[in-house]
């Protein structure tokens, strides 16, 4: 019988789009300070940072009293965002709930999510996606190191017991594709998300849902 494997999902720019959830949110921060918002390409450049490596990231030259009063008003104006309806503000990417639908359906496979969001925003995002039950591990910002630090996937693969060669995390970021590669763990790089497919070295480049499986099938030495 073949060994269980284990896929690890990133959840913005891999799962869902929530580039207005988070375009706006920053926005709505940086105006609560009197400051210029930053370019919508700076913005989208830091998904799946955790909020405090965001703000160092983003605002090198300001003190920490004002990078931790923007991510106050970050999480704020993301709560407002998200009490409106997030199925609209940030819809799964086509393709996405077919694809872990199917591989949850087999017996080989087990799905994990390690996302820069929020316990919170994430707890929020199944409930709004009916996404519950699908995923043996979920790991957030709260309890560990900002991507690219590798704990995320090393909590991931301690919770499903399965090893790093048969693990393959999915994302859209060179965040995600450093994190996995720091734990042993191949990786899947998607076509839609927030960093230039080129620019992340990943395993494998996918464009379409419908060509995850395939991917992982080679990643993890198995025939479709």
């Amino acid at each position: 019988m073949t060994d269980v494997r284990l896929v690890i999902f990133d959840v913005d720019g891999t799962l869902v789009d929530s580039q207005a959830e988070i375009v706006g949110a920053m926005g709505e921060a940086f105006t609560a300070e009197g400051l210029t918002p930053p370019p919508r390409a700076a913005i989208l450049s830091i998904v799946g940072l955790s909020l405090p490596e965001t703000f160092r990231v983003l605002c090198p030259a300001f003190d920490d009293a004002t990078r931790h009063r923007l991510t106050a008003h970050y999480r704020a104006a993301f709560r407002d965002h998200a009490a409106a309806d997030l199925q609209r503000r940030s819809p799964l990417f086509p393709g996405a709930i077919d694809a872990i639908r199917r591989l949850h359906a087999q017996d080989r496979t087990l799905l994990a999510v390690a996302t820069g969001k929020s316990k919170r925003g994430l707890d929020r995002l199944i409930d709004q996606h009916d996404l519950h039950g699908l995923f043996i591990s979920q790991q957030t910002a709260d309890f560990h190191p900002s991507k690219p630090h590798p704990a995320m996937v090393l909590a991931c693969l301690a919770d499903a017991g399965v090893r790093p060669g048969r693990a393959v995390m999915v994302g859209d970021t060179t965040y995600d594709m450093d994190m996995a590669r720091a734990a042993g763990v191949a990786t899947v790089g998607v076509g839609w998300g927030y960093h230039a497919p080129a620019s992340l070295r990943a395993d494998r480049i996918i464009h379409d849902f419908a060509d995850l499986d395939a991917a992982l099938d080679t990643l993890t030495g198995e025939t479709a």
